[in-house]
């Protein structure tokens, strides 16, 4: 089996945040697993006890109008789900894995848990920038600031020393 068998763009548009934390939903990651979002929901239910709820809760009624305005999600009307759903945290994910038993769940845990490091490992990166370049700034700042300080400095001797400017009797 290859071991990229979906797009990595695929796995990180269906990572959100939910209550500070990264979190994919279950009717997605059910898709993925190629599974039924149900099938999926009964295997958890079944282990409950592996999903403490950092690795797994269910969205309140306000998460779940924010979801649908982040994706598109069909509707009551149109044959969509009646129930608030369970997003899963990176622990929680790593945990399916034990209670979805497939190779294709095997391979897309496998993936799913390289996107999450990949994205941690950039907001790393992402972090150490973003101090070298504060680091950068506060160096221009304090040079400009001495050059600011020069042209102060001449401003206020030319003032001081101005000769006025007409006749003198």
């Amino acid at each position: 089996m290859p071991s990229d068998i979906i797009p990595n763009e695929l796995v990180e548009s269906k990572i959100f945040v939910f209550r500070g934390k990264k979190v994919m939903v279950d009717r997605d990651l059910a898709t993925l697993y190629g599974v039924e979002t149900r099938i999926l929901n009964q295997a958890v239910r079944r282990n409950i006890k592996r999903f403490p709820e950092d690795f797994m809760f269910q969205l309140t009624d306000q998460e779940l109008q924010n979801l649908r305005s982040q994706s598109v999600t069909s509707s009551l009307e149109h044959g969509g789900r009646r129930y608030v759903p369970y997003v899963f945290t990176e622990q929680g994910v790593a945990m399916l894995s034990s209670v979805l038993n497939s190779d294709r769940a095997i391979m897309v845990n496998i993936q799913i848990m390289r996107t999450f490091t990949r994205m941690r490992e950039m907001l790393t990166e992402n972090d150490e920038l973003r101090r070298k370049i504060e680091l950068l700034e506060k160096q221009y700042d304090e040079k400009f600031g001495i050059v600011f300080e020069a042209i102060r400095r001449l401003v206020d001797d030319s003032e001081s020393e101005e000769k006025e400017i007409g006749f003198t009797y």
